[in-house]
């Protein structure tokens, strides 16, 4: 019996179509696009250009300095912050227009770099900018102490060489973050239409009465519900885990460059899905609550939207710990501990102790989650209209 309904509310789940398309197209679409944002995010500017405005009096100095820069065109205007105010370049740059002549005497000249740190193009020329003038002025420096006669290496004691903990990869924590924040989101997305309409839906819709008159075990028909929501909830994270995971292999350069498994590569896979899994009964049991509760689609909507919410926390609470700062209660809380896993992972980091707890702690509060659901579903107070 518990197959057989189990069967038919899978059916009537996937057999309507915007049920279909918000549980499963809408958070690939919601993934994909979040996967290229991202990739536009972690991009260094490579093959891009730009244009940086100079005051006309200083353009030839400046010229000079950023010769081997093909990729920025020098603007030159009377009024370089008018320019960029304009929006026709992405950086302006002020200098004194006797640069030459001060730099030669001796003197201190000052530059100012105008721009826009919000702006990804502005932020990136100005970095381009400052880079080049700290090489102009090492190579001013070195020519100085040359003509005086002193070693330019008598000033330099130190060759600071700075290394990351995950090796030259810069973007593996910001992969670390987008992952499991793409599964929480697209299990929640997933599951929360089925669990409202199998529940709340039930009681709008003036049927739950009939199904309840039905020779079936309520706990039965609570148990193949659930099911249902667990399997709507696995499979859209998975199929979105997938299609995220074929877009950054096939679709990216930053982001694929993050991803080294190794041959741990298959192993890391399977503990993700598994995870997703598991995640996706522990959100299934959360959202069967809320439908429970909530009188209708709309008021069970309400409710499960903080329950969304939640996943935003762990992603800001982790995105400045290290895999090296983990520690238990980092896998031992709910929602958290899916951030923590999928962190380790991202890094090729493969921890059973860690992945037990995680599995533990989530079956845990599922179970305390479904028993709750459970005496409330066992009350008509809850499950009539």
């Amino acid at each position: 019996m518990l197959l057989k309904i189990y069967l038919k509310e899978i059916k009537d789940c996937f057999r309507d179509r915007r049920t279909l398309l918000l549980t499963v197209l809408l958070p690939v679409i919601m993934m994909t696009g979040l996967t290229f944002f991202y990739e536009k995010m972690v991009s260094d500017g490579e093959g891009e250009s730009y244009k940086l405005a100079v005051n006309e009096g200083a353009a030839a100095e400046v010229e000079t300095i950023f010769a081997g820069l093909k990729n920025i065109k020098i603007v030159k205007t009377a009024n370089p912050e008018k320019e960029l105010e304009k929006g026709q370049v992405q950086a302006a740059l002020l200098l004194d227009d006797n640069l030459d002549a001060k730099i030669s005497g001796g003197q201190k000249v000052d530059v100012s770099i105008v721009g826009d740190s919000f702006s990804q193009k502005s932020s990136n020329l100005m970095a381009i900018v400052q880079n080049a003038f700290a090489n102009y002025e090492k190579s001013i420096i070195s020519e100085r102490l040359q003509t005086n006669g002193t070693d330019p290496q008598l000033v330099e004691p130190f060759n600071i060489v700075q290394k990351e903990l995950s090796g030259d990869n810069n973007n593996a924590s910001l992969l670390a973050m987008l992952i499991p924040l793409i599964m929480a989101i697209a299990i929640g997305v997933g599951a929360s239409p089925a669990a409202a309409d199998l529940f709340a839906g039930e009681k709008e819709k003036k049927t739950m009465e009939a199904l309840l008159m039905t020779p079936v075990n309520r706990s039965t028909l609570l148990m193949a519900k659930w099911l249902t929501i667990t399997t709507v909830g696995a499979v859209t994270g998975i199929i979105t885990l997938l299609v995220v995971a074929l877009e950054i292999t096939f679709l990216t350069e930053n982001l694929k460059k993050s991803i080294s498994f190794g041959d741990n590569a298959s192993l890391i896979v399977a503990i993700a899905v598994l995870i997703s899994i598991v995640y996706a009964m522990f959100t299934a049991s959360l959202l069967m609550v809320t439908s429970v509760i909530g009188k209708t689609v709309k008021e069970a909507q309400s409710y499960s939207t903080p329950v969304m919410m939640l996943a935003m926390f762990p992603a800001m609470i982790l995105s400045s710990v290290g895999i090296n700062e983990l520690s238990f209660q980092h896998f031992a809380i709910p929602i958290m501990n899916l951030f923590s896993l999928l962190k380790e992972l991202v890094f090729g980091v493969v921890d059973y102790e860690h992945i037990l707890i995680t599995i533990a702690s989530n079956l845990i509060t599922m179970m305390i989650l479904f028993i709750i659901g459970r005496i409330l579903f066992m009350k008509d107070k809850w499950v009539m209209n």
